[in-house]
């Protein structure tokens, strides 16, 4: 029998040296209580482009971005990505360590990737808008304006 699923390569995602550090040493912190979680998080930061902090556009999604996306279960979402403590599904609060937050780190407007979910089930969302948190004077790293002009290759 023959598996019909096309098998799509992930998207280029960008992530910030600061917040490669920072979720590489929370998966190897969650490795041993939910191996799982930190597998595919250390994933997502083993393929991605690892840019200077002033160097993440607007436009990509990052640790607090408020992302609205569409999945291929129904209607738009939109959620904060934050780390586990700061979690909190009531307020649109998820966290990076959920799969759908490991799926969108590093992705920008217009891009889509597939997840799986818990259950097992495969899933694909599209991102809508990422829009960043007003910066707070507490070292947040300068973003990079968004350039919608300069298209990179697949």
């Amino acid at each position: 029998m023959q598996n019909n699923t096309k098998t799509r390569r992930k998207p280029n995602i960008r992530i910030s040296q600061s917040d490669h550090a920072r979720l590489s040493a929370l998966a190897s912190t969650v490795a041993a209580r939910n191996p799982e979680a930190s597998d595919e998080l250390l994933a997502e930061l083993e393929r991605a482009r690892i840019v200077a902090d002033g160097w993440v556009s607007a436009g990509t999604v990052r640790m607090g971005s408020t992302v609205t996306f569409k999945p291929d279960t129904g209607d738009r979402k939109t959620i904060t990505l934050v780390f586990p403590g700061d979690a909190d599904i009531s307020e649109g609060k998820v966290s990076i360590l959920t799969p759908i937050g490991t799926a969108l780190i590093g992705l920008s407007a217009g891009q889509s990737i597939m997840w799986t979910a818990r259950d097992g089930r495969r899933h694909e969302l599209l991102v809508l808008a990422v829009d960043q948190p007003a910066p707070e004077g507490d070292g947040a790293e300068p973003l990079a304006p968004a350039s919608p002009a300069i298209a990179e290759s697949v």
